[in-house]
């Protein structure tokens, strides 16, 4: 499913949810079967605020959600070891937060983010569980797949890389 239309707010560092936050969400409830659980391209308890993307989103779809980056926002930790599956704790203030998550051997770890009633070695393992064989989970490529074909749709062109 897709939800299009103007962003409500404009973009300003720390507060992606109030850009994006509503789209997602209806894009959610258009969903035909409601998920388990929903892993989203944004940080989670990593956050100036305590809550990016992943947390809002998920309290108002009174859905556990947990956000999935390339780089920790706040948090600091030590990269995790090279063979795939590994993990290291990001802490932010003592606090894990989240979790470097080597999705492949050798490959940029990805951040898993505590999100929505999601802990952070909870979204480590969703990721490791999607990811098949690949660096980002499958159900956040599938998404950014389906959101570049809608967006070359809606442009009357070509899907951009």
């Amino acid at each position: 499913v897709a939800a299009s239309g103007p962003a409500p707010a404009p973009f300003q560092f720390g507060r992606l949810a109030l850009r994006e936050g509503p789209l997602l969400e209806a894009a959610v409830r258009r969903l035909p079967e409601w998920p388990e659980v929903l892993l989203v391209q944004a940080g989670g308890r990593d956050h100036p605020r305590g809550c990016g993307l992943a947390v809002p989103l998920g309290a108002a779809l009174d859905l556990p959600t947990a956000g999935v980056t390339g780089e920790p926002l706040r948090a600091a930790g030590p990269p995790p070891a090279l063979p795939a599956g590994s993990l290291s704790p990001l802490l932010l203030g003592g606090e894990l937060v989240a979790c470097w998550v080597r999705t492949r051997a050798g490959v940029r770890p990805v951040v898993a983010h505590a999100g929505w009633r999601v802990a952070a070695e909870t979204a480590a393992a969703l990721v490791l569980a999607c990811v098949r064989g690949r660096r980002l989970p499958e159900p956040l490529r599938l998404a950014l797949e389906a959101a570049r074909l809608e967006r070359a749709r809606a442009e009357g062109g070509r899907p951009r890389r």
